[in-house]
């Protein structure tokens, strides 16, 4: 009999175990609230430098073209980014695709659960006790949520220094065509939400690698290691129809979102492509997690 047992005996009271093992007030469904790992995941100081530098970022980019030689511009957004606002917008989600991105969700997620193993809290907060799959899941919520923020937080930060440097006018396109800026901007917000989407793949692979190992930066690492071998593999064209498969084939078929005329096939594939991933690595995760034996 533990002391605590111990004290209610004494005291003549007894509080009867539930059906599910917990004494008289305790409800899992209220242990470890959203609004509480939020809160102290946004006073993490990892959280506050990353929210930062996607801050800073678009100040940097439009540094560098205001320093840097204009001449010799071609068709590329990188090269037309100094058309407009929402020319600018976009070339800063493109430019933030392949690698930036992919590090943001890799360290939100990788970071849930090793951190807490890797601090030795983690015994604790199961011991709370919170049930290993709440605490998966909103660790993982809160991930998400900080991701997306940070995303959100990139596409507005360049749509407002881009217009008030290079002004509200139309998107001009690859091909040459001029989208008026309401438009412009509802295919910037569906390239953002695509964006999101996409990068559900990583943030699946990322929590399971979390809840594989005791490093945090083991997880984080691992899931940009994926990502770049997929970009490389994405690569070679002698692969043919195989690199349809790789979850980095798709990362910028929101381009197809860009222009006066719509297409939303590759968008689609890609939708599908990143969801199937995210699913299969979630699963994993949730698995490995209910099976993990917690040492540290």
């Amino acid at each position: 009999m533990d002391t605590t047992e111990t004290a209610l005996v004494r005291s003549g009271r007894s509080h009867p175990a539930q059906p599910d093992g917990g004494i008289e007030g305790y409800r899992a469904k209220r242990t470890l609230p959203v609004r509480v790992e939020f809160a102290r995941q946004l006073r993490r100081r990892r959280t506050r430098l990353t929210l930062g530098f996607l801050v800073v970022l678009p100040v940097l980019l439009l540094l560098s073209f205001e320093i840097g030689d204009a001449v010799g511009r071609g068709r590329t957004f990188a090269d037309m980014a100094t058309e407009s606002g929402l020319n600018f917008t976009a070339f800063t989600l493109f430019a933030s695709t392949g690698f930036l991105l992919v590090v943001v969700v890799a360290l939100f997620f990788g970071d849930t659960v090793a951190s807490e193993a890797s601090w030795s809290s983690l015994k604790y907060l199961l011991a709370a006790p919170v049930p290993r799959v709440r605490l998966l899941r909103q660790k993982a919520i809160v991930a998400g949520l900080l991701s997306i923020f940070g995303l959100v937080l990139l596409t507005a930060i360049s749509l407002g220094v881009g217009v008030l440097w290079y002004g509200a006018g139309n998107m001009v396109t690859t091909t040459g065509e001029s989208v008026p800026f309401g438009s412009g901007l509802a295919s910037l917000a569906a390239a953002t939400a695509y964006l999101a989407v996409h990068l559900t793949w990583i943030a699946g692979l990322a929590l399971w690698l979390s809840v594989s190992t005791d490093a945090p930066l083991g997880a984080v690492g691992g899931a940009v290691v994926v990502s770049i071998l997929s970009e490389i593999l994405d690569q070679i064209n002698a692969l043919g129809s195989l690199r349809t498969y790789l979850p980095t084939h798709y990362s910028t078929a929101y381009a197809d979102l860009l222009g006066a005329d719509v297409d939303w096939t590759e968008v689609t594939h890609g939708a599908f492509s990143a969801l199937t991933y995210a699913t299969l690595f979630t699963a994993l995760a949730i698995w490995r997690f209910q099976r993990k034996d917690i040492t540290s």
